[in-house]
């Protein structure tokens, strides 16, 4: 169905190709993974699909791209509109109606569909992507992870006969993220669609991969086979194929399922590494500590209109707390986005914002961040209401990293974007290019920050904020685009900033990092807290949010590969 053949392509200006080489193909009615390191050109290898590169990117595409039998080199990508369906990295750039449900018929009018084959497609999407409680809202009004789901709700109606997905789940609770892929298999068993999708966190989704394409680096040829075999020797592997590299298990298990039924002689050396302290393992030191200063509050206690009460979490003793909400409530469009929340941020803590899309993570980050004001209630930072400080006081009290990063950038190139920074914060020249470097080695000065991928935007961005070093630092689904190693990366500054006493809030359904970093865990469901906790407490308790390791090796509470690792010497 999908046919490279010795595909190179060059970006304008490039002194060498993003991709070279690239010979694999895809067949029919199979689901395709595409993985490899940030930056290592999967995005352009989906955008050779759909012809979106070169007709729309520019630059020169040697060799030749085959779908359904039509070279994208002579066929536009309206050419291909019957054929390919492609969501990209940025479900904004898809948009171009107002409201959900005209959204997901546009393409289908645009290919002169039938009033009553439309009507029948978006319900049907509308119920398997869990939107029909959305239908009528307006796109701008919706989460990312909606947006998200609305996106490939849009590709989708049109029936295409291949999906081309950049990132599909990364922006997706672990629920609707599991609703989206099934869907994908659905399609793919049931009716024959040919799937070429390309996702960081692969502990969603390798599993459900018929093969695995891996780009190993820019410039070398990428290497084809099952996702076992591939998973055994890809420097970008999800925690469970981690820890069977640990326990020395092969084949290399793919599922939670599979690693469990092989566990139980890793769990018994786990225990005898514990050296009888414990009946289950504590957490080791390489995982975060919460502040000695700070007591949070216990889990999974009741908030709101069912249980009459609200978790709070308060400092005992030491440095006053970075900031607070009190009983904040924000309003958006006639939507209760937080709901009387209560929650106070301590020096030197991390904090993990969790819970499904639309929980109002996101409007609780832009309301500390003074973007949002308050309905009702009161929001501090820096002993000051956010909305009202000016922007230039209130930066060297906090800083966020958008889910759209690319919203902080606006230079030519990456050299006067780390420069704008360091002179916007009084820094030291070459402060913010060094955090970059050190975030995501290879990216040169001269790109232009648009050229980049998601993830080398998202470091950039972070090291923007991070030249100004600001008391608390907030991130909205920071690991958006990120391959393991550099979320390892981003973890390592994550708690150097926290040993410095900085608090960091991150709003994230990725449920590794939260593991990897949090000291606490805070859930929160339609703008209300439901849980706020250590992170161990909450997370092993939870299904939904339990990260690999916890579900392989329960009932045990590890977290990591990094605490297991440690724990075996």
């Amino acid at each position: 169905m999908i046919r490279f053949e010795d595909v190179s392509v060059t970006y304008d200006g490039a002194a060498e190709p993003t991709v070279r080489g690239v010979d694999f193909e895809v067949p029919e009615g199979e689901l395709v993974l595409l993985v490899g390191p940030s930056g290592v050109g999967k995005s352009t290898v989906l955008g050779a699909v759909s012809g979106l590169v070169p007709h729309f990117t520019g630059g020169t595409l040697r060799g030749r791209v085959t779908v359904a039998g039509r070279d994208t080199r002579a066929h536009k990508p309206r050419e291909l509109a019957d054929v390919v369906g492609t969501v990209g990295q940025d479900p904004l750039a898809h948009f171009v109606t107002d409201t959900v449900e005209d959204e997901l018929a546009y393409g289908m009018e645009s290919l002169g569909l039938a009033p009553d084959v439309m009507r029948r497609r978006v319900e049907e999407t509308l119920d398997l992507l869990g939107l029909a409680g959305l239908r009528d809202r307006p796109i701008a009004t919706l989460s990312g992870g909606q947006r998200q789901r609305v996106a490939i709700g849009s590709v989708l109606t049109p029936h295409p006969r291949v999906l081309v997905l950049d990132e599909p789940t990364s922006a997706l609770d672990p629920a609707a993220a599991e609703e989206v892929l099934a869907v994908l298999q659905r399609l793919v068993h049931d009716l024959g669609t040919t799937v070429l999708m390309a996702e960081h966190r692969l502990e969603r989704v390798v599993h459900y991969a018929d093969r695995v394409v891996l780009l190993p680096a820019p410039g070398r040829p990428p290497v084809t086979g099952t996702p076992a075999d591939v998973m055994s020797v890809s420097p970008v592997h999800p925690p469970v194929v981690a820890l069977g590299r640990l326990a020395g298990w092969s084949p290399l298990p793919l599922t939670v399922r599979d690693a469990r039924r092989r566990a139980g002689e890793l769990r018994e050396r786990l225990s005898a590494a514990a050296d009888g302290r414990t009946a289950e393992p504590t957490r080791s030191t390489a995982a975060p500590r919460p502040p000695a200063h700070t007591v949070p509050a216990p889990a999974g206690r009741g908030t709101g209109r069912l249980f009459g009460r609200r978790p709070k979490t308060a400092p005992a003793t030491g440095p006053a707390p970075l900031a607070t909400a009190d009983a904040l409530t924000v309003r958006r469009a006639h939507v209760t986005a937080l709901d009387r929340l209560s929650l106070t941020v301590a020096p030197g803590e991390t904090i993990a914002l969790m819970g499904r899309n639309g929980a109002g993570k996101s409007t609780l980050l832009n309301t500390l961040v003074g973007l949002l004001e308050p309905t009702s209630g009161t929001v501090t930072v820096g002993g000051a209401a956010p909305h009202r400080t000016a922007p230039r006081e209130l930066i060297r009290h906090v800083g966020l990293v958008p889910q759209e990063p690319r919203d902080l950038l606006y230079a030519d190139t990456v050299a006067a974007e780390c420069a704008a920074a360091d002179q916007d914060a009084g820094a030291d020249p070459g402060t913010c290019r060094a955090l970059l470097s050190r975030l995501l080695p290879g990216i040169a000065d001269d790109t232009h920050p648009r050229d980049l991928s998601e993830g080398q935007c998202l470091a950039l961005a972070l090291a923007v904020v991070l030249a100004a070093r600001p008391p608390l630092l907030l991130l909205d689904e920071p690991t958006r685009g990120l391959d393991y190693a550099a979320k390892a990366r981003l973890v390592t500054t994550l708690r150097g900033l926290a040993a410095e006493g900085h608090a960091i809030v991150l709003a994230t359904h990725d449920v590794e990092l939260a593991a990897e970093v949090a000291h606490r865990v805070v859930l929160l469901a339609e703008g209300e807290v439901i849980a706020d906790g250590p992170t161990a407490q909450i997370v092993v308790s939870s299904p939904s949010f339990a990260p690999q390791v916890t579900k392989i090796l329960a009932p045990q509470r590890w977290l990591t590969v990094a605490e297991v690792r440690e724990a075996l010497g």
